[in-house]
């Protein structure tokens, strides 16, 4: 297998699976709410008034990773927020809307305000026990892979991201941004100071792909995210839209809104599907084929300009740390499979899920769930 996949492809299945596995246990622990499944997690504590904390939104591992770790009891500015997430456009209105963080009111004006650089974000009672959860079980799962996979194969695997990591010039957040127009990745672009600390697994494999990331789309007029997901499997025989969830590993809603960009772009056509007319099927155009094609050349020489700038050996310690992991990620004989199954009662164990994995995390404004749920 795997020495045909593309580097990104084999840290993708292994942020992707970190994350389902902590989200799975987040779930479990943290009293919650759910469109899907409803109520779930333990009875949340009461409040000195004897009324319960309320049940916030359930989300995933980047609403801690980007934001909720850097919020403290004391509260923090947008500004400062900014600055420890190394996030602009950070997810507030939603983790406010979600339960978890409340803005302090304005001191010159003594009520709530619009969001400013200087407005104070503080926890929730919901959002400081969400924030005690996620502290402990970060370093828990991967506790949980060094038990799985061997204690060596996971420190071969720290020390092959962290020689990568340690010589990047730029500041980048613990996990994927949000995915901006397009699908694109962004972050404000910020020298780097000085060493990072050391930073859990799910950190340093999110670091790695979001630096081969933005050498790949400061290149490319496609994000790596819709490459990856979406115009891999088309070709000019039309593929069912329904059919592309199944085989990507990523919701319908990303691929809803992955066509439609790739359709307003000109670079792919839907229409019935000519077997079931009831069925939307998309086929590439000439254009979009050529895109295709630019893709997959342009992985192949993204990967072979970081073997010039960290050296074939840490590319080489790198790409085998990665395969011992994810073995054959299209399949489910990939051994991350064995730490993805679902909270019973949950909502992934209520929907159908994929037999593959993300071949790019689709991290989206609706709980930064790495396929797009």
């Amino acid at each position: 297998m795997a020495a045909a996949e593309p580097l990104p492809t084999l840290l993708s299945a292994a942020l992707v699976a970190f994350t389902i596995e902590v989200d799975n246990e987040f779930e479990r622990e943290m009293p919650h709410a759910t469109t899907i499944a409803g109520i779930g997690g333990p009875e949340p504590p009461r409040a000195a008034s004897r009324r319960p904390v309320r049940r916030p939104w359930l989300v995933s591992l980047v609403m801690w990773s980007n934001f909720m770790q850097f919020v403290g009891d004391e509260g923090v500015t947008l500004r400062e927020l900014q600055d420890l997430a190394v996030i602009e456009r950070l997810p507030l209105a939603g983790m406010t809307r979600w339960g978890y963080v409340a803005l302090a009111p304005d001191p010159a004006e003594g009520r709530p305000r619009n969001p400013g650089a200087t407005s104070v974000i503080l926890p929730t009672p919901a959002g400081r026990r969400a924030r005690d959860v996620w502290r402990r079980l970060v370093p828990a799962v991967e506790r949980r892979w060094q038990a799985r996979f061997g204690e060596p194969q996971i420190a071969a695997l720290r020390e092959a991201l962290g020689a990568v990591v340690g010589h990047l010039d730029v500041q980048l957040p613990q996990y994927l941004p949000i995915l901006g127009y397009g699908l694109g990745a962004e972050i404000p672009h910020r020298q780097r100071a000085a060493a990072s600390p050391e930073l859990p697994l799910s950190a340093l494999l999110a670091q790695v792909l979001l630096a081969f990331t933005l050498d790949f789309e400061r290149q490319s007029a496609l994000s790596i995210a819709i490459c990856a997901n979406v115009l891999r499997l088309l070709g000019e025989t039309p593929v069912r839209i329904r059919d592309l969830p199944r085989r990507s590993g990523v919701s319908k809603e990303a691929i809803s809104m992955a066509v439609g960009f790739l359709a307003r772009n000109g670079l792919v056509v839907q229409a019935a599907d000519p077997v079931d007319s009831r069925a939307k099927a998309v086929r590439l155009t000439t254009r979009g084929g050529e895109a295709r094609t630019s893709y997959l050349a342009l992985l192949r020489g993204v990967e072979q300009r970081w073997r010039r700038r960290f050296g074939d050996d840490t590319n080489r310690r790198l790409r085998l740390a990665l395969e011992e992991i994810v073995g054959e990620p299209d399949t489910q004989r990939s051994s991350l499979q064995l730490g993805l199954a679902p909270v019973p009662g949950g909502w992934r164990s209520l929907v159908s899920q994929p037999p593959v994995l993300p071949h790019y995390p689709m991290v989206l404004h609706r709980g930064g769930y790495p396929d797009g749920s």
